[in-house]
């Protein structure tokens, strides 16, 4: 596509978002803020300072609105809130607070716009800012793409800092004194004489003040906690086994449930037999639910053994029915007209490929989500209200799917948020809950908790798409001089979104995603994502579309460094147009040794994705023990902006490489008969705690825009080692997972 082409393109994209954001919704609505939903349910001598802040006689809470996944975010979000509000975290409780559209996400419009993270210009600003119109006033509340700190960043300190100046003005109004005297200090205003009134004194008056709104943020030389290694809020209860997950929930005259549902995810039951499971013990109702049976009992073991006596016939899964057939229709899908994307097109490809062309195939499994927590949620509906209580990162969708199966306004549907032992992007889906909606209204008035089997939720994830690329290259002098990758895979939005009702229009950016709008000033340049036909339902993952093409993007780039004969790290560097990113590969070479003699046997390889607006490079050491692969040591290096919390930022990075590592060796979902063939973790195994190298981190803080990190680290992991495997073996490492082509130990 000609330059033209492309702004033409881009410039009908950007007048629809301007008419969204601008005609149909207005400025001044834009503008306006939501409603504090912590007003509806105050009580006397509280006072609600923003939708952030509660304070209460006996105490403070902080709303912390985006899910707590383990990544730490509840901690995060307070911290921010509690940096400018002037308390310690050990003066603070946090909440989740209720779905509202007060909590939509501020970050999600960047990722949406058509334009590469490095691409801070008028029209790309604008068009990002532009597009969260839509956003604020559909109220859109997730927890995901790494947003949780880009959407806190400003959002909540300003809450701390209005709540800070509005307690000021309630002392000043006690007091009589100018809130210019007044200072604060742990949780308490300071008066001039020395005298301290609590927060939660004021509690009262605050509520009676209006808030003081034009507050200006303190500069970074007198954060107190912003940039400190802190001990996180929930450290204390998980290392001693009392944090309380969604698993854990008991409530008075609560039935437990499980179901079956078709092992051909999304096909329909034909008919059941339940004559023995209705004489089992402890069982108290068998269930139709959509698309399967359900059993209520007095346990959850009881329900679970019950359901599976139930003979069901099924009817055929609506996707093919063995692997062949993925792995063909991906493969049938390089051709125009099933182009979704070309946002990347520089130079004269074709031209550039000339007669010596480099090209490799390369591909990418269904992966399951797999968290820890066994998948449960818990309902209990009346004629007045429904109550849910689960762990989710869409809180309004669970509100309003809940509400249409139950009959109820949307507002009567409260969902109590419950911290969540795993998710992956698992909890970006609700139909558990919905699940367990059905299963309620078969027992009006008693919580039904509904709690999936291993098996039945390993069958029934909805799992990471499947995908293959095709790449084409040329060397010239020492250097590369052409890339041409097609990326083919699934729309995951359109799956994902097709199951909250709502329509994707356009194309789905996850298919290049991680590939299109890496920082390379490669002479000739194009990527091209192919939407192929839909296959099995599919999910976002962590990191979703630059999981996959993160691999193929750089593992393919490594090749044509190779076939030029330079060097890996010192061709990305010199490739690289991008500032930030170019520092964070300088960073890691230097954190590695890149360059320093290794000895036989041992191999090096280094890797970049620039995703979620996060540039990342690793390096990773491996060593051929002659047994197989062995991974000794992970570099990474990280630009984010501003690290809030150095512990934690390190904890997410090592996960995301563990993530990454263990996934790209071992991960794979496979059907046959449409049914999925890896029923638990003996069948879908991990990265086990031998085969975890030592892994070294470094937080870049060059950048002005303050991103998030929980799944920058992913995609660099596999093409890192499969380039270290390379240079250790000579063997490329084209189709995850890995152990399939290789030994490791």
């Amino acid at each position: 596509m000609s330059r033209a082409g492309k702004i033409a393109r881009r410039t009908f994209l950007i007048g629809s978002a301007a008419l969204a954001g601008g005609v149909a919704f207005g400025v001044v609505m834009y503008r306006r803020p939501h409603d504090n939903p912590l007003l509806d349910t105050l009580a006397e001598g509280e006072a609600a300072i923003t939708p952030y802040v509660l304070i209460r006689p006996e105490g403070i809470t902080l709303i912390t609105p985006r899910a707590d996944l383990g990544q730490g975010a509840y901690h995060l979000q307070a911290a921010l809130i509690a940096e400018e509000l002037d308390v310690t975290l050990d003066q603070v409780s946090v909440d989740p607070g209720p779905p509202s559209p007060a909590y939509y996400n501020t970050a999600l419009a960047a990722d949406a716009a058509p334009f590469p993270a490095t691409d801070t210009g008028f029209v790309a600003e604008t068009t990002r800012q532009v597009m969260d119109a839509p956003m604020k006033f559909l109220g859109i509340q997730i927890t995901g793409g790494s947003t949780t700190v880009p959407d806190a960043w400003d959002k909540l300190r300003k809450a701390g800092a209005v709540a800070r100046e509005t307690l000021k003005a309630a002392a000043a109004a006690r007091t009589g004194l100018p809130r210019s005297d007044l200072h604060t200090e742990n949780g308490a205003v300071l008066l001039p004489d020395g005298a301290r009134l609590p927060y939660t004194d004021l509690a009262a008056e605050a509520a009676q003040t209006d808030p003081v709104t034009d507050v200006a943020l303190r500069d970074p030389s007198d954060w107190r906690l912003i940039g400190t290694g802190m001990q996180r809020l929930d450290i204390v209860a998980k290392s001693t086994g009392t944090q309380a997950y969604g698993i854990d929930i008991q409530l008075d005259g609560m039935l437990h449930a499980a179901i079956r549902t078709n092992p051909g995810m999304g096909g329909e039951m034909i008919r059941f037999d339940a004559s023995k499971a209705e004489t089992m013990r402890g069982v108290q109702r068998i269930v139709p639910i959509s698309g399967g049976i359900g059993v209520l009992a007095d346990n959850t073991w009881r329900a679970m053994q019950a359901v599976q006596a139930i003979e069901v016939e099924w009817a055929p899964a609506p996707y093919p029915a063995h692997m062949t057939a993925h792995w063909q229709t991906l493969a049938e899908s390089f051709t125009d007209d099933r182009i979704d994307s070309r946002y990347r097109d520089d130079g004269d490809v074709e031209t550039a490929l000339g007669s010596e062309m480099i090209e490799a195939e390369y591909r990418a499994p269904y992966l399951a989500h797999a968290p820890l927590e066994p998948v449960n949620a818990t309902v209990r509906v009346t004629d007045a209200r429904v109550d849910v209580w689960t762990g989710t990162q869409i809180p309004r969708f669970v509100q309003q799917n809940v509400a249409a199966i139950t009959g109820h306004d949307p507002e009567a549907v409260h969902v109590h948020a419950q911290m969540i032992g795993g998710s992956f992007g698992h909890r970006l889906e609700d139909m558990v809950v919905r699940q367990a909606a059905e299963l309620a209204l078969a027992a009006p008035g008693r919580p039904v908790k509904l709690t999936l089997s291993r098996e039945e939720d390993m069958t029934h994830d909805f799992p990471r798409q499947i995908a293959m690329a095709r790449g084409r290259g040329a060397v010239a002098e020492g250097r590369v001089a052409a890339l041409d990758l097609g990326i083919a895979m699934p729309s995951v939005l359109a799956s994902q979104m097709g199951r909250q009702d709502l329509p994707v229009a356009g194309p789905d950016l996850q298919i290049v995603a991680g590939a299109w709008d890496q920082p390379f000033a490669i002479p000739a340049y194009r990527v091209t994502g192919y939407r192929a036909a839909p296959l099995a339902p599919i999910s976002s993952w962590r990191s979703v579309g630059a999981s996959t093409n993160g691999f193929f993007h750089d593992a393919f780039l490594d090749e044509l460094i190779h076939a030029a004969g330079a060097d890996p790290l010192e061709e990305r560097i010199r490739l690289c147009d991008h500032a930030p990113s170019r520092k964070v590969l300088e960073a890691v070479g230097e954190m590695s040794g890149w360059g320093s003699p290794l000895p036989e046997g041992r191999g090096r390889g280094v890797a970049f994705c620039l995703s979620f607006g996060v540039p990342c490079a690793e390096v990773v050491e491996v060593t051929d023990t002659g047994d197989g692969i062995r991974i000794d040591r992970v570099f990474v290096a990280a630009e984010v902006g501003r690290v809030i919390d150095p512990v934690n930022f390190e904890n997410q990075v090592q996960g995301g490489v563990i993530w990454g590592l263990g996934h790209a060796i071992m991960g794979e979902i496979t059907f046959a008969d449409g049914r999925v063939e890896q029923r638990n973790f003996d069948t879908y195994p991990f990265l086990r705690q031998h085969q975890c190298p030592q892994i070294t981190v470094r937080g870049l803080e060059n950048d002005s825009t303050v991103r998030g990190v929980g799944e920058p680290p992913v995609p660099p992991a596999a093409p890192a080692l499969a380039n270290a495997i390379f240079a250790a073996t000579g063997t490329r490492l084209r189709k995850m997972p890995f152990n399939k082509h290789i030994r490791f130990v």
